[in-house]
């Protein structure tokens, strides 16, 4: 069968093509894609082209489907899969496949998500790595993989017991967290994740550098919204302030932090993270730096006679995944606070390329339609000439003017493409 799909051949090098899809094997499963969410780790894919690591060095002669943030439908089921799957139920996947390198979206001809149609292979299968669900929108799917990085980072810190050699996983009960640099997408996402999540905190501190971009944070998750989940939450300009080091500080009352989130990749900003952690703190750089020989001073001092500690995390576990998808559909965090801009197929090629430089969060893509990558804000304008943005942009501000199942229900039916 013949599907749309968007292909990596080199850097900078991504094209929009019609591809034959083979028939399935026995021990494979088509998928009807219906959403897929765009990464910044794709962006930085497509800049080092076969050079990545996840990327096979013949990639120009068999070029790769790009897009690893995808959901839809199941279509097709090879005979070794057809007791547990079954067409037109939804599906989940979720890219880090365990104890390999390839990964869709990065490695394969015929699984990735920019894409009307794909092939899942039975090593991935087998992995556990692709599953159904019953929730009522695709998009929180596409998003759950972002989402679940988040969960990853809470669980991926640690703190320890004096006297013991024993390692408390997962963030500080009752503790003090911040996030610096967490007013995009993936912060939002965190600090969502943040005010229901097990080892709930005291406290979140988020920092920026832009008043707009609080401005949009504080709408969607705001103090008041925190506080009726017993945490306090806290944003600040850093931009603002004469000693950042001793501001924020007061903000704990001169405790420190036990958990220190870093959500940009900039040696300052680091260098900030791990002179305010507390006693036992652990800093986790979660924003993957591009550079590999990106580094900052540390405190070893600390390291030695305050116990603090230096990690990183990227990505998330299956069971994260279904973490994200299932209290998403539950109301105790809200995926759609990501996404700010959505769009058609044919929008991925130029908006991937161009993702740095694209305001706002997460692009989502619905790949059976066309339509330019369009923010949600700006729906309304669109409005005045086009009785269907009109009818989008109520739907959108009935709920923080956040994108929504019944959102794209309605997207979906206008262009056909459920």
């Amino acid at each position: 069968m013949k599907t749309r799909a968007v292909r990596l051949y080199g850097v900078d090098d991504i094209r929009l093509d019609e591809i034959e899809l083979p028939e399935i094997q026995d021990d494979e499963i088509l998928v009807k894609v219906v959403s897929d969410s765009i990464c910044m780790s794709t962006w930085k894919t497509v800049k080092q082209g076969a050079k990545h690591k996840r990327v096979p060095n013949d990639v120009y002669d068999h070029p790769i489907i790009i897009g690893h943030e995808f959901a839809g439908d199941i279509v097709k089921v090879g005979k070794k899969w057809q007791d547990k799957f079954k067409p037109g139920q939804k599906f989940a996947q979720q890219p880090a496949i365990p104890g390999q390198m390839e990964s869709p979206g990065y490695s394969y001809q015929y699984c990735g998500g920019d894409t009307e149609y794909c092939i899942f292979p039975n090593h991935i299968i087998e992995s556990g790595c692709l599953w159904t669900f019953d929730g009522d929108a695709y998009f929180a799917s596409s998003v759950a993989e972002p989402v679940s990085c988040c969960i990853g980072g809470y669980h991926t810190n640690y703190h320890t017991v004096p006297g013991t050699y024993q390692h408390v996983m997962g963030t500080k009960e009752g503790g003090n967290i911040i996030i610096l640099g967490g007013c995009g997408p993936m912060g939002l996402g965190a600090i969502s994740y943040g005010l229901t999540f097990e080892n709930k905190p005291k406290r979140i501190v988020v920092t920026e550098i832009s008043d707009e971009r609080i401005a949009r944070a504080r709408e969607v998750i705001s103090e008041e919204e925190a506080k009726e989940h017993g945490v306090e939450l806290i944003y600040v300009n850093t931009a603002n302030m004469e000693n950042q080091r001793e501001e924020l500080m007061a903000l704990t009352d001169g405790h420190g932090y036990d958990d220190v989130f870093v959500y940009i990749p900039n040696e300052a900003v680091c260098e900030l993270g791990n002179s305010i952690m507390a006693y036992d703190g652990c800093m986790n750089l979660f924003a993957g730096p591009s550079n590999p020989q990106f580094a900052a001073k540390i405190n070893l001092y600390d390291s030695h006679y305050s116990r603090s500690k230096v990690i990183g995390s990227t990505g998330g576990t299956i069971d994260d995944m279904k973490e994200a998808i299932d209290k998403n559909a539950a109301g105790l965090i809200n995926s759609a606070v990501m996404v700010t801009h959505v769009g058609g197929l044919d929008s991925v090629v130029e908006t991937t390329k161009n993702l740095p430089n694209v305001p706002g969060g997460k692009k989502l893509v619905y790949t059976h339609i066309n339509m330019p990558m369009t923010a949600i804000d700006d729906f309304g304008k669109l409005g005045e000439t086009d009785p269907f943005f009109k009818e989008l942009d109520e739907v959108c501000k009935k709920n923080k003017g956040l994108w929504s199942a019944e959102a794209e229900k309605m997207l979906l039916e206008h262009f056909n493409a459920a």
